[in-house]
């Protein structure tokens, strides 16, 4: 088989050495072309030139979550394919790796690169949903590219945080459980609009949902991990189905520690709960708008300020080893 390893030489947890073995070990299986990330969306292009040359057969992400959704870009370019297009596998190098883990891959790369390649002796794959959001017509956020995303997006208070953990990580900070924990006080503490919702959910032939102080959009479970524990934000969500959302209204002192206690505690069986969160499951099409720009994420990537985003979940969209 013929592979592309897109190795991001910046990924947290692995070393010069590790990627050094890790791409030995997967040439001893695949005739393996090596590209090393130098920019920030050269993982997109390199995976949207393999996607079109039609003589690659299998993309494999060494690095973080950011890796890997830069390559779904670039392997969806022109649209989902999966019975066409190459496969993605994925070795985990960053500091969360929510999708590697999500789809049951060891959290360490070198024991990851072990599983990916008894997946390829054995041909074993999956076929993943995923994500889209694009700009909404007639807003100002209409020509905002469209982004495929794999496990998560966010509007509003969690968008805050991610942009508060990159504005850290930009000035020396580790990526660390602390580091978050850090940021999600500061963000409660500033946020202008945690007690008065600006956030609108419309759906197609259903009513409105109005006030949303945040919407946490997941495609699979769990949504995060803190360390080694995975957080459940909306439990039934599955890369088998759409999109799950979960609102949340109002953020007191009171009910905002009673929520990150709950999102803490959270289990595959249940999440948040209470009369200021809405949960939504297996939605297909739908649009959040605000009042007001609020910060906006992609599987970790904070995106900036918006006021709209129009998210579509697809089902098959990407064949995955696993």
């Amino acid at each position: 088989m013929r592979a592309l390893l897109v190795v991001n030489p910046a990924a947290t947890t692995t070393s010069a050495r590790v990627r050094e073995v890790i791409g030995t070990a997967l040439a001893s299986d695949l005739k393996l072309e090596v590209a090393t990330t130098e920019y920030r969306g050269h993982a997109r292009d390199l995976a949207r030139r393999a996607a079109e040359s039609g003589e690659v057969e299998l993309v494999v992400s060494l690095g973080g979550d950011g890796t890997v959704n830069e390559i779904v870009n670039g392997l969806l370019h022109h649209g989902p394919d999966p019975d066409d297009l190459p496969q993605l596998a994925v070795v985990p190098g960053g500091s969360t790796n929510v999708f590697a883990r999500a789809l049951g891959l060891p959290n360490d790369p070198v024991e990851a690169t072990g599983a990916l390649l008894g997946a390829l002796r054995a041909g074993s794959s999956r076929t993943v949903g995923l994500g889209l959001v694009s700009g909404t017509p007639g807003t100002e956020d209409e020509g905002v590219p469209a982004r495929w995303f794999t496990f998560c997006a966010g509007f509003g208070f969690d968008a805050g945080v991610i942009g508060r953990v990159e504005q850290q990580r930009e000035l020396g900070k580790r990526s660390t459980p602390a580091l978050y924990l850090r940021q999600v006080a500061r963000q409660f503490m500033a946020d202008p609009h945690r007690r008065k919702g600006t956030i609108t959910l419309d759906r197609p032939d259903e009513e409105p949902v109005p006030g949303l102080a945040m919407a946490i959009i997941c495609n699979t479970a769990p949504w995060t991990y803190i360390g080694n524990r995975p957080v459940y934000a909306s439990p039934e969500a599955s890369f088998d189905t759409a999109l799950d959302v979960l609102g949340v209204t109002r953020m007191s002192t009171v009910s905002g520690t009673r929520y990150a206690a709950q999102l803490l505690r959270s289990t595959p069986e249940r999440g948040p709960r209470g009369r200021h969160t809405v949960s939504l499951h297996d939605l297909t099409d739908f649009t959040l708008q605000s009042q007001a720009p609020l910060p906006f994420q992609v599987d970790g990537d904070h995106l900036g300020l918006r006021t709209s985003a129009t998210f579509t979940g697809v089902r098959r969209a990407l064949r995955v080893i696993v």
